[in-house]
C-alpha cells in the first residue's frame, strides 16, 4: 500500500512521516500543513493519510526538491504546505 515511500502517523509529533529513499531520510508533514492543504480546520490523522495517498506524487516531488538542496541534517526534514502546493502546481502544469 505504501509503494516506494513508506509512511505512518506519529501521534507524538502530530505528523505524517514518510521515508525518502533518495536521501535516506525521513520526511515529516505536520497536521497544520494538512489543515492548510485540505482547508479542513481539524483533519484527523486518517484524513491526512488519505490526502497523502491521493497526492503522493506531490509529496515525493516536494521531498526530492527539498532534499536536493543540500545535506539533510540528522537524516530528517519537514515539508510545509507551501512546498507541497508548489509541487502540486508543477505536477498539474506538467
Amino acid at each position: 500500500m505504501a509503494g516506494i515511500f513508506d509512511y505512518d502517523w506519529r501521534i507524538d509529533l502530530d505528523a505524517l512521516v514518510f521515508s525518502h529513499p533518495a536521501s535516506g531520510s525521513r520526511c515529516f508533514v505536520h497536521r497544520l500543513a494538512f489543515r492548510a492543504l485540505t482547508r479542513n480546520a481539524s483533519p484527523t490523522a486518517q484524513d491526512c493519510m488519505r490526502w497523502f495517498i491521493r497526492h503522493r506524487a506531490a509529496f515525493e516531488a516536494a521531498a526530492d526538491e527539498k532534499a536536493g538542496r543540500g545535506p539533510v541534517p540528522g537524516n530528517a526534514f519537514n515539508l510545509n504546505s507551501r512546498e507541497i502546493r508548489r509541487a502540486l502546481r508543477m505536477l498539474r502544469a506538467g
